[in-house]
């Protein structure tokens, strides 16, 4: 396998499975790197990785990666060096990259004492292109969706009757798509039923602001801060100041009626 890219250095594209999503908390399982040399060839790497810590099941009903899986694997700081080895001189890609993928991998090699040098590399995210040129606004989903352009845009009229355009078709082109959760178990997730389009797009959140969302459990836990994760209810019991702190905070006032709920209905229990 080759490429055409323009390179004056290695460009190393790479990808992270992980225990969760927190670069302070949570760990690599697996490393996926293909490096793109100068010369136009590729070499690929993969390798998986001990965290040290349990996996979350939530993890691995994503990536497909269980505790079972890297018990006799190395840890991270067993492979760090020739890790970094591989990367010296690369500019890193990847895809939502420089939100996720490179603060987890540069808090890993920190972590085991090793100083993996960022002032020269370039950061190339391969989502930031596709969101820029693909956008995905109301625009772009009337010209996708109807075939159309949007005449008129962000017009309140214009763009309503656009969105009611887009639904419609939506509703027609995805009603009889079937997907398959993570059980393997096929479902038809757009319906023409408001229930099931309510349910789809508000998903686990419970206040507007996604400051509080709905676990696995269906348990509101919150989505921010230092309590993130941990259970709303469980957090004000032991913690009765985070929710004056909320209060009095620069939060929406739909967050701070739907804590102030949470709290009535969890205190009572």
């Amino acid at each position: 396998m080759e490429h055409q890219l323009k390179l004056n250095k290695p460009l190393a594209f790479f990808d992270l499975e992980t225990t969760g999503v927190m670069v302070n908390k949570d760990r690599i399982v697996e490393i996926a790197i293909a490096k793109a040399n100068v010369d136009g060839t590729i070499e690929v790497k993969t390798r998986r990785v001990n965290p040290g810590i349990p996996i979350p099941i939530e993890a691995s009903l994503v990536h497909g990666i269980y505790d079972e899986d890297v018990k006799d694997e190395p840890q991270f700081k067993q492979v760090a060096k020739s890790l970094a080895g591989f990367l010296e001189g690369c500019d890193l890609a990847g895809f939502n990259s420089n939100r996720f993928d490179v603060p987890m991998l540069v808090e890993e090699f920190y972590r085991n004492d090793i100083d993996f040098d960022m002032k020269n590399r370039k950061l190339i995210d391969a989502q930031r292109i596709f969101h820029l040129m693909e956008p995905r606004n109301l625009t772009a989903a009337f010209k996708f969706y109807c075939g159309k352009d949007l005449i008129g845009a962000h017009g309140a009229e214009a763009d309503v009757l656009a969105t009611l355009e887009v639904l419609n078709a939506q509703v027609k082109r995805y009603e009889e798509v079937s997907l398959k959760d993570e059980n393997g178990k096929e479902y038809f997730p757009i319906q023409n039923d408001m229930s099931k389009l309510h349910e789809l797009t508000m998903s686990n959140s419970i206040d507007f602001a996604n400051r509080m969302i709905y676990n696995k459990e269906r348990i509101p836990v919150f989505n921010f801060g230092k309590y993130s994760g941990r259970s709303v209810v469980e957090v004000l019991k032991s913690d009765p100041s985070y929710y004056d702190w909320i209060l009095k905070g620069d939060f929406a006032i739909d967050t701070k009626k739907k804590l102030t709920e949470i709290k009535l209905q969890g205190f009572q229990r």
